[in-house]
């Protein structure tokens, strides 16, 4: 299997031979600060916040097959997204490759180690801003199915043979905080019921570029410790799936053949009454 992960020299080959659309994900004024050349900004990539409802999942691919289509997409360049380094925007970068596997675009890589790897190496940085070409973007409806709905994810309580796998940082899994943009800013704290916890962070180790992904063999190690296999099925959230991004990306390289992501996560799914959680303390053995 071909990875997903690009390095920031075969980066470099690529976008001198006019073979990439490079998307940078970071804040605007980051962008505008420098930036890795030809690169467009699309830090809603980041903060875009869907329901997984059909309503909430139609504006999600219009308003994104415009912006990949309007940054330059048109099915045979590769799209190559990037943060500021894979620990730092909260999986940024790999939730613009689950949005774009999502629409079915048939290249996607994501800049192992982002930005600060970019700049680690010494290659060029601009502050000039591109006028990309836009592109013939097309959705393929049948890559859709990585992409879970409340209903799915509620089924998946029920479904012995998934693990439901939730990502978030400790507070929220122990239900001390509701998300990352504060205390209250959901209105219940706690874990879709029946969930096993690895912290995102996991799937990532230091090296002298910054955070990298694990191999294969680390990430499937980290996997074991809550009972998941190459060949069980992983239906993961977060607060709003991007870190659950970043470890979909981690499990995919890894080989495990089934991971969706409920998209909609805890923001969605702790504003539904209706919709079961568990509080407290995680139950221990």
């Amino acid at each position: 299997m071909e990875s997903a992960l690009i390095s920031p020299a075969d980066l470099k080959t690529l976008s001198e031979a006019d073979l990439a659309v490079i998307i940078d994900t970071r804040d605007p004024e980051s962008f505008a600060a420098g930036h890795i050349p030809g690169a467009v900004n699309m830090h809603d990539i980041f903060t875009f916040l869907a329901t997984s409802d059909a309503e909430g999942m139609a504006a999600l691919k219009e308003k994104f097959a415009a912006e990949f289509g309007a940054a330059g997409l048109d099915g045979e360049k590769t799209a190559v997204i990037y943060e500021a380094s894979m620990n730092t925007g909260f999986g940024q970068s790999c939730r613009g490759f689950y949005l774009l596997s999502f629409l079915g675009y048939p290249k996607v890589k994501v800049l192992h180690g982002g930005f600060a790897a970019w700049t680690a190496e010494g290659f060029t940085v601009s502050t000039a801003v591109a006028a990309p070409t836009p592109g013939g973007f097309e959705i393929d409806e049948a890559a859709g199915a990585i992409m879970m709905d409340a209903e799915a994810m509620k089924a998946a309580i029920d479904d012995p043979e998934a693990v439901i796998l939730d990502v978030r940082d400790i507070d929220e899994w122990i239900g001390t905080s509701s998300s990352p943009y504060g205390i209250d800013f959901c209105p219940r704290k706690g874990r879709i019921p029946g969930a096993v916890w690895i912290e995102w962070y996991r799937m990532m180790k230091p090296s002298a570029h910054g955070p990298m992904m694990k191999s294969r063999e680390e990430v499937l190690a980290e996997c074991a410790t809550v009972g998941i296999t190459p060949d069980t099925p992983v239906k993961l959230y977060c607060f709003k799936g991007a870190r659950a991004s970043n470890t979909f990306l981690a499990l995919k390289e890894a080989g495990i053949k089934d991971v969706s992501i409920y998209f909609g996560s805890w923001n969605e799914w702790s504003r539904d009454p209706a919709l079961p959680i568990e509080e407290g303390l995680p139950f221990t053995a």
